[in-house]
């Protein structure tokens, strides 16, 4: 027999080995040794109040054994020989379509601009240390794309596009730990995800798809309204039959290239705004009521999800990386862009958030309206040159203390930061358009007041966080082509239909799904 549970545990409970076995038998009204074992379905903890608790759904097995295997299976087939599948991009919409196509019968020939895991490090070093970014190899271009160096945060709202579990389960089936299948906020780190996506790379190739690495595609081929041709970087060309777009926020040369064949583009709202980092321990002392004391060895590095309404715009809180680090995400000379990463233990000393604002492609981009669909691309480009000149014109973020930037002070000196190409003190209220930085300033007053000592000088605002989604939306119809190119299926975050990791692979499967038909 099999019962399902909604079981809350305190900290003293959750501290002994056998807490949630004892609470489940005395929910059950039977014996701790009447029971086989406990299947922990998911788990979140709540610590709204001062008495944290632990909420956890379990399944109960009474006189039969706990199942050891999944209810899923991945039927990978040889596609040595199988009709070929272009897939450009390897980041998650590309790796789930190309492991897709496998599964369907049909080879998938990825061309990915960026290098390997274990090759990217390097150019990832250079950013850090020599402030060179390496236009086809950074935190954003490479295998497996921006997640692979920025975190690996699975959580999702994207829960009628997919099996969001099918897509759980396939990480797990390829290194990931299982505990992503209970968490509430399940995450990898920056430190595991690497061998993850090396390990699906593997698969593609052992069972006779192609990976492509610095292969960067230049130019498209297009008659009759269908692309026949890829041409790349290299001076090769790929004649086609299907192409899968998975090129991610990033890959602006994508969409100026599509934009010059005159291929449809719309512009598209997102939100861009800053960092902001604070001592790990003000996070836990406010999220778990500790101020002042260590949290409990239980509890993982705290957490935060805000959201304010300034003048009918929202003003949130985004990609919030607990016991993690800044990264510099440019993906060109020349200009700043900031992210955030942490690692599987989420150990670092510091908490840091994307603070952004909505940016409404339609209402505020009106002195841009001249370039078009690529006016918001235009927009993130002159902010991020902005940044880039603040901060002495390297990789150094501009910064300011976090009450100095409300308050509209230069700060004297900065806090320390876990951002390695370091920080130069610049005035960021000023610097930042009024609708970004006085929507952020306005948040973060009321932030301090919903969180008690998060709006304090220990705190610092660095910019600027501007590749929170695509920027450019490229159309597609119900059988998720494009309106115009009949074999062209824009996919994942570059298209405008995914916010990471796993709506990026849920979409990557379905634009594999649709992509075979009439092969």
């Amino acid at each position: 027999m099999i019962k399902t549970l909604q079981l809350r545990i305190n900290l003293h409970e959750e501290g002994k080995p056998d807490g949630l076995l004892n609470k489940a038998a005395y929910e059950l009204g039977m014996k701790p040794s009447e029971i086989s074992g406990i299947k922990i379905l998911r788990k979140s903890i709540d610590a709204r109040k001062r008495r944290i608790m632990f909420n956890y759904k379990v399944e109960v097995y009474i006189n039969e054994p706990v199942p050891e295997t999944s209810d899923y299976t991945f039927d990978y087939k040889d596609v040595s020989n199988g009709k070929p599948i272009h897939i450009i991009g390897f980041g998650p919409a590309g790796m789930w379509a190309a492991l897709r196509c496998i599964e369907l019968g049909y080879k998938p020939i990825v061309l990915e601009r960026g290098k390997n895991v274990q090759d990217r490090r390097r150019d990832l070093k250079a950013i850090n240390q020599d402030h060179f970014v390496n236009e086809d190899s950074n935190y954003c271009f490479g295998e497996g794309g921006a997640g692979t160096y920025s975190d690996g945060k699975l959580y999702t709202r994207s829960l009628k596009r997919g099996d969001v579990r099918r897509i759980f389960e396939n990480l797990v089936y390829h290194g990931a730990t299982d505990q992503i299948l209970v968490d509430a906020h399940p995450h990898i780190g920056t430190n595991k995800l690497p061998k993850v996506v090396q390990n699906i790379r593997e698969t593609i190739l052992k069972f006779g798809g192609e990976v492509h690495f610095e292969t960067r595609v230049t130019d498209l081929t297009i008659k009759d309204n269908k692309i026949v041709a890829i041409q790349l970087k290299n001076g090769n060309e790929l004649e086609v039959e299907k192409v899968i777009l998975a090129t991610g926020h990033s890959a602006r040369d994508i969409f100026y290239l599509l934009n010059d064949k005159n291929i449809a583009l719309k512009a598209k709202s997102f939100a861009m705004g800053v960092r902001v980092e604070h001592p790990q321990e003000i996070i836990d002392g406010i999220q778990y009521h500790c101020k002042g004391e260590p949290r409990d060895e239980l509890l993982p590095p705290a957490a935060y999800s805000l959201v304010q309404q300034v003048n009918n715009r929202g003003v949130y809180s985004f990609c919030m990386c607990p016991g993690g680090f800044i990264v510099p995400a440019a993906t060109a000379n020349g200009e700043v862009v900031v992210n955030g990463m942490s690692p599987s233990k989420r150990n670092n000393k510091f908490a840091n958030s994307g603070i952004v604002t909505e940016i409404n492609a339609d209402k505020d981009l009106y002195k841009y309206e001249h370039f078009g669909a690529l006016k918001a691309i235009e927009y993130q480009k002159d902010l991020e040159r902005l940044a880039f000149t603040a901060g002495g014109r390297r990789q150094s973020a501009p910064a300011q203390r976090l009450t100095d930037f409300v308050e509209g002070n230069l700060s004297a000196s900065l806090n320390e930061t876990s951002y390695q190409p370091g920080l130069k003190s610049a005035p960021l209220h000023s610097l930042l358009p009024k609708l970004i930085g006085g929507s952020l300033r306005k948040g973060f007053k009321a932030f301090g007041e919903k969180m008690r000592g998060y709006y304090t000088e220990e705190a610092n605002v660095i910019g600027v966080e501007s590749r929170t989604s695509s920027p450019v939306n490229i159309p597609r119809t119900e059988t998720l082509e494009h309106p115009e190119i009949s074999n062209l299926y824009p996919c994942g975050e570059g298209g405008g239909y995914a916010g990471g990791i796993v709506s990026a692979a849920m979409d990557g499967e379905r634009c594999a799904e649709a992509a075979i038909i009439g092969l």
